[in-house]
């Protein structure tokens, strides 16, 4: 297989020592990658269907929602692009590009909704300011513009095989989006604690489900993101100082990746009432 991750670059060029093990590799990346188009693209589908359909227009609260969905579903297709870049060397090409995506779509939409629900819990005021959906639309534009140019940057490096150059690239983007992430998990824990002045036993216990739910958000969100990046960073370092990319080292990097997909859909249908009715059926 000419690729290493459906988020990192190419590994065109293997080493001597790896080449017995190159078949098995193959088939464990196929499987992962399988195994995301089999539940994973679905369960995304199903998600933008519930957002757009059943209530009748898209609302303003889940419209980073939809965004990260649809991000998602251009990530598990990627997934099969790289499957079949296993027989038509043509496709690599196109994964390369589309793997901006995950390095940067992902998180940034993560990023967008914990302050959305930061500003909610924090600042209320400037969130009713900035909550018609025009303003969600701006920033939407904004992450897939960024995403773009980083889907440029990811198949140039990829292109180059510059390992070096390219886990500086995504390793800088997680340290953002998690220190962001951090932030604002920091300051809806900190509000949770906190109680207004002159506020009843009803509406004060009401305001604190309401905190509650978006810190319980916030920090799953954040922790996702350690699970998806920790073992791409770890595999990076590894293939910077080794000076060459061993394919075998990225195995977990795929698993956490694709896996972490199903968070966001299974957040979302857990909210919607949904998650209960499908285990129940």
């Amino acid at each position: 297989m000419n690729n290493s991750t459906a988020i990192f670059t190419t590994s065109e060029v293997f080493s001597d020592s790896m080449t017995p093990f190159i078949g098995l590799i193959e088939i464990l990346q196929i499987c992962v990658y399988s195994f995301g188009l089999l539940f994973g693209l679905p369960t995304q589908f199903y998600v933008v269907w519930l957002i757009v359909k059943e209530s009748g227009t898209i609302l303003p609260s889940e419209f980073f929602s939809l965004n990260l969905s649809v991000c998602e579903i251009v990530n598990f297709l990627n997934c099969l692009l790289f499957m079949l870049s296993v027989l038509f060397s043509s496709f690599i090409k196109i994964a390369h590009s589309l793997s901006g995506l995950g390095i940067t779509g992902r998180p940034l939409f993560e990023c967008l909704i914990c302050v959305e629900r930061y500003l909610a819990v924090v600042h209320p005021v400037t969130f009713l300011k900035y909550k018609p959906l025009r303003y969600r639309l701006i920033c939407s534009t904004a992450a897939w513009i960024i995403s773009l140019g980083s889907c440029s940057a990811t198949r140039f490096l990829g292109g180059t095989q510059n390992f070096t150059g390219h886990s500086w690239f995504f390793s800088v983007q997680f340290v953002v989006f998690l220190s962001v992430q951090l932030f604002c998990c920091l300051a809806v824990l900190r509000a949770l604690k906190q109680s207004g002045p002159g506020e009843r036993g009803r509406e004060r216990e009401e305001e604190n489900h309401m905190k509650r739910r978006a810190f319980n958000l916030i920090l799953i969100i954040t922790v996702n993101m350690i699970i998806i990046n920790v073992p791409m960073i770890v595999s990076g370092v590894i293939t910077i100082f080794m000076q060459q990319n061993i394919p075998a080292l990225w195995i977990p990097s795929n698993i956490c990746y694709v896996l972490a997909g199903f968070v966001h859909p299974a957040l979302y249908l857990y909210r919607a009432g949904k998650l209960s009715r499908l285990f129940c059926a």
